[in-house]
């Protein structure tokens, strides 16, 4: 591991804005499970989740324009995440947070009802069959989302992928779910009903598949289980 990466891994045990439980931890009885308004964030905000968030590009753009809600960006590569967390902390943005775990295991993290909106920006679409069940927007992840979402909690996507695009809309339609909003390419001009939030901010990965050629697809859909 590169000295720059040691540094970050322990700048963020100094992060008040960082939680970095055990695998052990988080499966069994977590603290933050269901308290997570009352001892994390001190309030009673709905609490939005950016799921693979890299380094928190979303989870802190998010966070500035809306100080009405709380942000945790989700990821199991703290050396990434330490970037938008350290930008939160010299900011002054209390509204936003990072967790390090394993996304498989969200539901032992978050209670029931205890989420109102979830991000996935820019994830590998993981394309080869056997990775299937890798893929995050895979009926097996979106059960754990539906077990931490409220009743009219919502998932986004936003990706460069056309396969997971494609993908995610046949899941969606097999298991019941209902889109409420849909393009292959969010910077169409016709598309002035995609939310702001979508177009606003551009990660590191987005800037470069734009630089590619490639358009941004993006889905938002609710979960009727």
């Amino acid at each position: 591991m590169g000295k720059d990466k040691i540094r970050r891994f322990n700048e963020n045990k100094t992060f008040q804005n960082v939680v970095q439980p055990t695998r052990e931890e988080a499966i069994n009885e977590f603290a933050l499970k269901g308290n997570w308004n009352k001892e994390f964030f001190k309030n009673d905000n709905p609490i939005v989740l950016e799921l693979g968030c890299g380094k928190g590009e979303y989870t802190v753009a998010m966070a500035r324009r809306d100080k009405d809600r709380n942000f945790i960006g989700v990821d199991i590569k703290g050396s990434r995440f330490w970037r938008g967390a350290k930008t939160c902390l010299d900011e002054g943005i209390e509204n936003a947070g990072f967790l390090r775990t394993q996304i498989e295991i969200i539901d032992h993290l978050f209670a029931e009802n205890e989420v109102s909106e979830i991000w996935i920006t820019f994830p590998d679409p993981q394309i080869k069959y056997r990775r299937t069940k890798h893929r995050l927007t895979d009926p097996e992840f979106l059960r754990r989302y539906n077990t931490i979402l409220k009743p009219e909690g919502t998932v986004n996507l936003k990706t460069d992928s056309e396969f997971l695009h494609g993908y995610t809309h046949g899941v969606i339609h097999i298991e019941g779910h209902e889109v409420i909003r849909s393009t292959h390419d969010v910077y169409h001009p016709d598309h002035s009903d995609i939310p702001a939030i979508v177009t606003a901010v551009q990660t590191y990965y987005e800037s470069k598949f734009l630089e590619e050629g490639k358009k941004i697809t993006y889905i938002k859909f609710q979960l009727k289980y």
